[in-house]
Protein backbone atom coordinates (compact mmCIF):
# COMPACT_ATOMS: atom_id res chain seq x y z
CA UNK A 1 0.00 0.00 0.00
CA UNK A 2 1.35 3.42 -0.96
CA UNK A 3 2.10 5.87 1.87
CA UNK A 4 -0.52 8.51 2.51
CA UNK A 5 0.53 11.87 1.12
CA UNK A 6 0.44 14.91 3.39
CA UNK A 7 -2.69 16.97 2.92
CA UNK A 8 -2.59 20.66 2.15
CA UNK A 9 -4.11 23.20 4.49
CA UNK A 10 -6.85 23.94 1.93
CA UNK A 11 -7.84 20.25 1.64
CA UNK A 12 -8.00 19.84 5.41
CA UNK A 13 -9.91 23.09 5.91
CA UNK A 14 -12.48 22.02 3.32
CA UNK A 15 -13.22 18.78 5.20
CA UNK A 16 -12.97 19.87 8.82
CA UNK A 17 -15.98 20.61 10.98
CA UNK A 18 -16.16 24.36 11.59
CA UNK A 19 -17.86 26.71 13.99
CA UNK A 20 -19.40 29.98 12.79
CA UNK A 21 -16.56 32.50 12.40
CA UNK A 22 -18.48 35.36 14.01
CA UNK A 23 -19.42 33.19 16.99
CA UNK A 24 -15.78 32.16 17.39
CA UNK A 25 -14.54 35.76 17.14
CA UNK A 26 -17.11 37.13 19.56
CA UNK A 27 -16.55 34.30 22.06
CA UNK A 28 -12.80 34.94 22.02
CA UNK A 29 -13.47 38.65 22.51
CA UNK A 30 -15.68 37.88 25.51
CA UNK A 31 -12.89 35.76 27.03
CA UNK A 32 -10.36 38.58 26.60
CA UNK A 33 -12.81 41.12 28.03
CA UNK A 34 -13.49 38.92 31.06
CA UNK A 35 -9.74 38.48 31.65
CA UNK A 36 -9.31 42.27 31.53
CA UNK A 37 -12.10 42.65 34.10
CA UNK A 38 -10.80 39.90 36.40
CA UNK A 39 -7.06 40.55 36.24
CA UNK A 40 -7.10 44.34 35.72
CA UNK A 41 -3.40 44.46 34.67
CA UNK A 42 -2.80 44.21 30.91
CA UNK A 43 0.52 42.36 31.40
CA UNK A 44 -1.26 39.71 33.48
CA UNK A 45 -3.86 39.31 30.73
CA UNK A 46 -1.04 38.86 28.18
CA UNK A 47 0.50 36.13 30.34
CA UNK A 48 -2.85 34.43 30.88
CA UNK A 49 -3.68 34.45 27.15
CA UNK A 50 -0.27 32.98 26.35
CA UNK A 51 -0.73 30.25 28.98
CA UNK A 52 -4.22 29.46 27.68
CA UNK A 53 -2.76 29.16 24.18
CA UNK A 54 0.03 26.93 25.43
CA UNK A 55 -2.52 24.58 27.02
CA UNK A 56 -4.48 24.49 23.77
CA UNK A 57 -1.33 23.93 21.69
CA UNK A 58 -0.18 20.87 23.64
CA UNK A 59 -3.54 19.25 22.81
CA UNK A 60 -4.09 20.66 19.33
CA UNK A 61 -0.89 19.12 17.96
CA UNK A 62 -2.46 15.65 18.20
CA UNK A 63 -5.40 16.66 16.03
CA UNK A 64 -3.06 18.42 13.62
CA UNK A 65 -0.83 15.38 13.20
CA UNK A 66 -3.79 13.00 12.87
CA UNK A 67 -5.66 15.02 10.24
CA UNK A 68 -2.81 16.49 8.22
CA UNK A 69 -0.76 13.33 7.61
CA UNK A 70 2.36 15.48 7.89
CA UNK A 71 5.50 13.44 8.43
CA UNK A 72 8.37 14.49 10.68
CA UNK A 73 9.83 17.77 9.52
CA UNK A 74 13.49 17.74 8.52
CA UNK A 75 14.41 21.01 10.18
CA UNK A 76 13.01 24.13 11.82
CA UNK A 77 12.55 25.84 8.44
CA UNK A 78 10.21 23.11 7.26
CA UNK A 79 8.39 23.15 10.60
CA UNK A 80 7.73 26.90 10.35
CA UNK A 81 6.49 26.47 6.78
CA UNK A 82 4.07 23.70 7.82
CA UNK A 83 2.74 25.87 10.67
CA UNK A 84 2.17 28.80 8.30
CA UNK A 85 0.74 26.94 5.31
CA UNK A 86 -1.09 24.01 6.91
CA UNK A 87 -1.65 24.78 10.61
CA UNK A 88 -3.05 28.29 10.25
CA UNK A 89 -5.21 27.24 7.30
CA UNK A 90 -6.49 24.15 9.12
CA UNK A 91 -7.53 25.88 12.33
CA UNK A 92 -8.14 29.54 11.39
CA UNK A 93 -8.83 29.38 7.68
CA UNK A 94 -5.98 31.75 6.81
CA UNK A 95 -2.57 31.19 5.28
CA UNK A 96 0.51 32.82 6.72
CA UNK A 97 3.93 33.41 5.23
CA UNK A 98 7.36 32.77 6.71
CA UNK A 99 10.19 35.29 6.32
CA UNK A 100 13.05 37.11 8.07
CA UNK A 101 15.17 34.02 8.75
CA UNK A 102 18.37 34.49 10.72
CA UNK A 103 21.67 33.05 9.44
CA UNK A 104 21.47 29.95 11.67
CA UNK A 105 17.93 29.10 10.58
CA UNK A 106 16.65 29.19 14.17
CA UNK A 107 14.57 32.37 14.12
CA UNK A 108 11.90 33.53 11.69
CA UNK A 109 8.76 35.59 11.38
CA UNK A 110 5.32 34.21 10.66
CA UNK A 111 3.26 36.92 8.99
CA UNK A 112 -0.52 36.96 8.91
CA UNK A 113 -2.20 39.36 6.49
CA UNK A 114 -5.62 38.39 7.85
CA UNK A 115 -6.53 37.32 11.37
CA UNK A 116 -10.10 36.23 12.13
CA UNK A 117 -9.61 36.78 15.87
CA UNK A 118 -9.60 40.55 15.44
CA UNK A 119 -12.80 41.05 13.47
CA UNK A 120 -14.93 43.64 15.29
CA UNK A 121 -12.03 44.60 17.63
CA UNK A 122 -10.74 48.05 18.55
CA UNK A 123 -8.43 48.41 21.52
CA UNK A 124 -9.27 51.25 23.92
CA UNK A 125 -6.48 53.55 25.10
CA UNK A 126 -6.39 51.76 28.46
CA UNK A 127 -5.39 48.48 26.71
CA UNK A 128 -2.56 49.68 24.48
CA UNK A 129 -0.13 47.18 26.04
CA UNK A 130 -2.46 44.26 25.32
CA UNK A 131 -1.41 41.62 22.80
CA UNK A 132 -4.97 40.68 21.94
CA UNK A 133 -3.99 37.57 19.96
CA UNK A 134 -1.37 36.38 22.44
CA UNK A 135 -3.22 33.08 22.59
CA UNK A 136 -1.71 32.28 19.16
CA UNK A 137 1.85 32.61 20.45
CA UNK A 138 1.01 30.17 23.22
CA UNK A 139 -0.59 27.70 20.80
CA UNK A 140 2.55 27.67 18.65
CA UNK A 141 4.85 27.33 21.66
CA UNK A 142 2.79 24.49 23.16
CA UNK A 143 2.45 22.57 19.90
CA UNK A 144 6.16 22.84 19.12
CA UNK A 145 7.10 21.74 22.62
CA UNK A 146 5.11 18.54 22.08
CA UNK A 147 7.24 17.76 19.02
CA UNK A 148 10.48 18.33 20.95
CA UNK A 149 11.16 21.97 20.05
CA UNK A 150 11.62 24.47 22.85
CA UNK A 151 10.71 27.87 21.41
CA UNK A 152 10.08 31.48 22.29
CA UNK A 153 7.21 33.14 20.41
CA UNK A 154 6.70 36.91 20.56
CA UNK A 155 4.63 39.51 18.73
CA UNK A 156 6.64 41.92 16.58
CA UNK A 157 3.84 43.73 14.72
CA UNK A 158 0.11 43.93 15.36
CA UNK A 159 -2.60 45.55 13.22
CA UNK A 160 -4.48 46.53 16.38
CA UNK A 161 -1.46 48.66 17.31
CA UNK A 162 -1.35 50.41 13.95
CA UNK A 163 0.96 48.07 12.01
CA UNK A 164 0.16 46.81 8.52
CA UNK A 165 0.28 43.05 9.34
CA UNK A 166 0.41 40.62 12.25
CA UNK A 167 3.95 39.31 12.74
CA UNK A 168 5.02 36.62 15.19
CA UNK A 169 8.70 35.92 15.79
CA UNK A 170 9.38 32.25 16.44
CA UNK A 171 12.80 31.48 17.90
CA UNK A 172 14.06 27.91 18.35
CA UNK A 173 15.81 27.78 21.72
CA UNK A 174 16.72 24.10 21.61
CA UNK A 175 15.81 20.84 19.95
CA UNK A 176 14.98 18.45 22.79
CA UNK A 177 16.03 14.85 22.08
CA UNK A 178 13.18 12.38 22.31
CA UNK A 179 13.23 10.25 25.45
CA UNK A 180 11.82 6.77 25.57
CA UNK A 181 10.37 5.37 28.80
CA UNK A 182 12.30 2.13 28.59
CA UNK A 183 15.36 0.65 26.93
CA UNK A 184 15.03 -2.15 24.39
CA UNK A 185 18.45 -3.63 25.12
CA UNK A 186 17.70 -4.71 28.68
Amino acid sequence: MAPVAPRSGDAIFANIERVNAELFTLTYGAIVRQLLTDLEEVEEVNKQLEQMGYNIGIRLIDEFLAKSNVSRCVDFRETADVIAKVGFKMFLGVTASVSNWDAEGTCCSIILEDNPLVDFVELPDTCQGLYYCNILSGVIRGALEMVSMKTEVTWIRDVLRGDDVFELQVKLLKQVPEEYPYKDDE
